[in-house]
């Protein structure tokens, strides 16, 4: 089974659980940008890797475009994100990136990543100001904030990064 991973990654997490997956598996492995309809066709089997910004994935739209490419091909897409990997947050981003139907086509995970705001550009930066604004307005009210809000807000100061090795351990069962 020869498989092609592609990532979208702005920080590095996303590259790095695809590095690792490229050699667990003896994969090829590509940025997205750089992936096209003709490469797809190459390959017997895909992993596809995006963050989350805002719950939406990076690369979601590339796949959703080429979606009928994968039919009858093993397919997997990981997202990554600061959050815990809790069964809500799962299911919340892969309801809000994919309908069921597109949901048919691949085996979705989640792996937790981690945030380097000095790492973002200027308009995720300013996205990921008006979150912190939120969460100081919230403190500031007397309102209890969660400890994945508190963990967040001091992220902001010193980046913190929950990548795992051990995280990729379904993805390369999937594929073997």
């Amino acid at each position: 089974m020869k498989t092609l991973i592609i990532y979208w990654s702005k920080t590095g997490f996303v590259k790095k659980y695809a590095e690792w997956l490229a050699e667990e598996l003896k994969a090829d492995i590509i940025p997205g940008k750089e992936v096209t309809k003709a490469k797809l066709k190459e390959y017997d089997s895909y992993i596809f890797g995006g963050s989350l910004y805002a719950v939406g994935i990076n690369g979601a739209d590339f796949i959703k475009k080429n979606i009928k490419e994968l039919e009858g091909k093993k397919t997997a897409v990981f997202a990554t994100g600061a959050s815990s990997a809790t069964e809500e947050v799962i299911e919340e981003v892969k309801n809000k990136n994919f309908t069921e139907e597109e949901q048919s086509y691949f085996k979705f995970f989640y792996l937790r990543g981690g945030f380097d705001y000095s790492k973002l550009g200027f308009k995720d930066k300013v996205l990921m100001g008006i979150m912190k604004w939120k969460l100081n307005s919230k403190k500031k009210k007397g309102e209890e904030l969660t400890e994945e809000e508190k963990g967040l807000l001091a992220a902001y100061e010193k980046p913190v990064d929950f990548t795992d090795k051990e995280n990729i351990k379904e993805i390369v069962e999937y594929f073997k």
